[in-house]
């Protein structure tokens, strides 16, 4: 049910669905997804925050659908539920949090407004602590923390990785796409990555015991025997 005026501004009265567009490639859809992914394999003990991509988030002041809305392309929450049903992220419905970390993957028709409109709406309305922005096709990599409510550059490490404190992370540049990494450096895997990685660590573990089998056969003890 909605309730309009004379102006026809609509004030929805039920759930708030996601209203954005499509995304600009399946280099966009994939890099979204790869975020989401990584971060929750990584926080899955974790009941205390949302993440989301390409999902409206509603911040009137005046409670309205119709106006004062955005889309990151990944965006996290912190101190809040690991709600997965919610339509979108409704400011006013939230305890009037906003994100904490906002990704925005550019394209040709998005980089200007994400460089210049988007930043300056994260900075000044949102208080987004930390903004980043990520080209898949050129690699442009950018970072920015709140500080003293305007944005600074945040400046690579050795290594060229860009530190979140929000996240406890480092982000970086990994075979051509957006990657977590832990404060060691070490690359936070997928579930599949980390699965493999399981698989080749039995697989040695079994090389290594069957190569210490053959040993103590050659010394005259049988290794299949209980000693």
């Amino acid at each position: 049910m909605t309730i309009t005026t004379e102006n026809q501004i609509v004030f929805p009265t039920g759930e708030f669905w996601s209203d954005e567009p499509p995304l600009e490639s399946n280099l966009h859809l994939q890099q979204i997804i790869l975020l989401i992914q990584c971060l929750k394999w990584l926080w899955k003990e974790r009941q205390d925050y949302f993440v989301a991509g390409n999902l409206t988030i509603y911040y009137s002041p005046n409670q309205k659908k119709s106006e004062y809305f955005r889309g990151p392309d990944f965006f996290l929450v912190l101190d809040t539920t690991c709600d997965w049903s919610r339509k979108s992220w409704v400011v006013w419905q939230e305890e009037g949090k906003y994100p904490n970390v906002i990704v925005e993957i550019l394209s040709d028709s998005t980089a200007k407004v994400d460089r210049e409109e988007k930043k300056q709406i994260y900075q000044d309305t949102f208080r987004t602590p930390e903004y980043f922005w990520f080209d898949p096709d050129s690699l442009e990599f950018k970072g920015f923390e709140l500080i003293k409510g305007k944005y600074q550059e945040i400046h690579p490490n050795s290594t060229g990785l860009l530190k979140s404190e929000q996240l406890g992370l480092y982000l970086g540049i990994y075979q051509q796409q957006l990657r977590y990494f832990t404060l060691e450096g070490a690359l936070v895997p997928t579930p599949e990555e980390d699965a493999q990685r399981e698989r080749e660590n039995a697989q040695r573990e079994r090389e290594r015991a069957e190569k210490l089998a053959a040993k103590l056969r050659e010394l005259g003890v049988n290794p299949d025997l209980d000693l």
